[in-house]
């Protein structure tokens, strides 16, 4: 463990204080025909806490991939994001490949040593990648907010050089959860929109991301999360995922 890292995150909290199935076409001889984008009733809508506690994204924007260093942003609102699962998926994004080490750092507020720190594999393509808690062996207690980073190792000796991103999250205590606001535990894109409406940015995106993992040249799947990501400011990565896309398609 590198303490002397948190004294760098410590600044930069500082610093952010300030301010029905179809019918197959070949059963009916039909050309296949690209799909539509989704209609504005599909597209999920993400409502945010009535209570939110601004400045919570760390490393907020993509600025752009033209540098030799990657960039890291973490896919999250700008202030606590909620969850109703006690090892959710996280998700972040690498703009190019990187040789850098890659550490995780998991922190409950309330304290200052971190409640985990490690190294994390490196994609080797760029994107939208996940971090599942579950395989780290990591729960979340309700009704606490966890700080998360994903740090790139550009030296081991000078902390303040690496590249940090990461977020605020908050999970919701399952029957207050269940009660009150009627959570959809299913991952499915009326799942992901009806999460997104009731405030549980992390289960929605999760959800979104591991539908897009399984059919990725889906164009609806991939305009219904670069909208959720503009609605948060992420327009960077918004644009970058729907270019990919188009590459991909050609």
């Amino acid at each position: 463990m590198r303490k002397v890292t948190w004294q760098v995150l410590s600044g930069l909290l500082a610093v952010m204080s300030l301010g029905m199935m179809p019918i197959a076409h070949a059963e009916l001889n039909m050309p296949v025909l690209e799909q539509a984008a989704p209609s504005s009733d599909e597209i999920p809508i993400y409502t945010p806490p009535k209570k939110i506690t601004p400045r919570a994204r760390v490393g907020g924007s993509l600025r752009g991939t033209e540098g030799s260093d990657p960039e890291i942003v973490a896919l999250v609102p700008d202030h606590v994001g909620l969850t109703v699962k006690q090892n959710p998926v996280l998700n972040w994004f690498l703009s190019k490949p990187t040789s850098y080490p890659l550490r995780f750092t998991l922190s409950d507020t309330r304290v200052v040593k971190p409640i985990y720190e490690g190294p994390v594999p490196t994609p080797t393509q760029p994107g939208i990648q996940s971090l599942d808690l579950k395989k780290l062996g990591l729960a979340l207690k309700p009704d606490i907010q966890y700080r998360w980073y994903i740090s790139a190792i550009r030296n081991e000796e000078s902390p303040s050089n690496d590249i940090v991103a990461g977020g605020v999250i908050e999970r919701c205590e399952f029957n207050a959860c269940l009660v009150e606001t009627d959570v959809n535990l299913t991952c499915d894109r009326h799942s992901v929109q009806r999460n997104a409406m009731k405030g549980f940015w992390y289960d929605a995106m999760a959800c979104l991301c591991a539908l897009i993992d399984a059919s990725p040249t889906d164009a609806p799947l991939r305009r219904m999360r670069a909208a959720l990501l503009k609605q948060v400011g992420l327009h960077g990565v918004a644009e970058w995922d729907l270019q990919s896309l188009s590459k991909s398609s050609r």
